[in-house]
């Protein structure tokens, strides 16, 4: 039998009863459908957490208070909860470490923001005047406040774009309006560029005010939160992180690093352990909605096995007038990989619909990758020649004389 005869009867054989035939297809298609609209998901999720993470700064280093020293060892104290950063540990890190271009001290917490009748609950973050620069910070109207306000504890604040829209209504002119922060009176001086979306690190709803007023009128002490180090380049991230340890432990007087009462994470960690994360979550999202596609293998069995029942005396009357055993196997199997693979066409465009329904819906990123289609049309090959596999071994198997004898 050649190809052109193979495929003739295949199709013949599946147009034969279009109602079960589609049907059988169903089962790919929602499977394969399934399968890319989760991994669309999972990947989008993925891409959208490390532009997130990258939005926040180029080749940045974060210092922070994350171990405090116990009795039995280190213990974990949750970020900024431990008062082990100060900022002279910040001046000593950006006069004395090389490859380091900005430093940014930081105090963050959150508190009751009002304005005349409107009010929020946001992210304070008290820092200097290198935050702009280290954290990738725009200024959209007016200006980020100076090193002379930050001396001078000036009341002065910037507020983000989500904070400004909270509290003076979407689009609205608010510098020189004023604010109260826990209660005392600020002068709003700029309102930063918009960077969208709500990831992490999100400036957007934020309000930024001098180091030294966030101090003094709102932490009441002279612990930091946060170092911010801005590297030269990425080559340098790894050796100015093992320089900022080294110098932080001797200051802190530390000999065993496993003591050190701070961590030091670099952009490119974080950025790594995200990825991990998501993908781990892909993953988890692709193995779920495989299960229907299982579901849709064994249906496609089902029909074939149906189908060698219904065809027992055609595929006798072949035998006898000289079909081999490899001509009626080809023939079942092509057909089974036929209804897998229109199930798998179809399932694609389910799928990209599924993505783009969910990205219109709950605004969240979702990527179709070509890695994924291509996942796809081999799976759905893959389930055809498996589950077809049986039916064709059992067709060709059958004996031409009972065969003809079939009722």
């Amino acid at each position: 039998m050649n190809i052109k005869d193979l495929l003739h009867e295949t199709y013949t054989a599946i147009t034969a009863n279009k109602v079960r035939s589609g049907l059988t297809m169903l089962g790919i298609v929602i499977g394969i459908g399934s399968v890319i609209g989760m991994i669309s998901i999972g990947q989008g999720a993925q891409q959208s957490i490390q532009t997130s993470i990258e939005s926040i700064g180029s080749n940045l280093i974060l210092v922070m208070p994350g171990q405090s020293r116990g009795v039995s060892g280190p213990v974990s104290s949750g970020r900024g909860s431990a008062q082990s950063l100060t900022l002279e540990d910040s001046e000593v890190i950006q006069s004395d470490v090389n490859g380091v271009r900005a430093v940014a001290p930081e105090v963050d917490s959150r508190y009751q923001i009002t304005a005349k009748d409107k009010n929020t609950n946001t992210q304070v973050i008290g820092t200097t005047n290198n935050y702009t620069s280290v954290r990738n910070l725009e200024i959209d109207s007016g200006y980020f406040f100076t090193n002379e306000q930050n001396r001078n504890f000036s009341k002065v604040a910037v507020l983000g774009t989500t904070t400004r829209d909270d509290l003076f209504g979407e689009g609205a002119e608010a510098v020189g309006k004023q604010i109260k922060i826990n209660g005392i009176l600020f002068t709003v001086i700029g309102i930063t560029a918009s960077k969208g979306g709500t990831g992490f690190g999100d400036q957007d709803d934020r309000v930024f005010i001098p180091l030294s007023t966030a101090q003094r009128f709102l932490i009441g002490n002279s612990y930091l939160s946060t170092i911010n180090i801005q590297v030269q380049d990425s080559n340098s991230m790894t050796q100015v992180q093992t320089e900022v340890t080294n110098i932080l432990l001797k200051r802190h007087k530390i000999k065993d690093p496993a003591l050190a009462d701070f961590s030091t994470m670099n952009q490119a960690d974080i950025v790594s352990t995200a990825s991990s994360v998501t993908g781990t979550f892909t993953i988890l999202l692709g193995a779920i909605a495989s299960i229907s596609l299982l579901v849709g293998g064994i249906g496609i069995m089902n029909m074939m096995l149906t189908s060698v029942t219904e065809r027992t005396r055609e595929i006798g009357l072949r035998k006898a007038i000289g079909a081999t055993k490899s001509d009626i196997s080809k023939q079942f199997l092509v057909e089974s990989i036929m209804l897998t693979f229109l199930g798998g066409l179809f399932g694609i465009i389910l799928g990209w619909g599924i993505s783009i329904l969910v990205g219109k819906l709950f605004s969240v990123t979702t990527v179709v990758s070509l890695s994924s289609v291509l996942l796809a049309f081999g799976v759905s090959a893959g389930i055809g020649i498996v589950f077809g596999y049986y039916p064709a071994r059992r067709a060709a198997k059958l004996n031409p004389i009972e065969a003809l004898r079939y009722e």
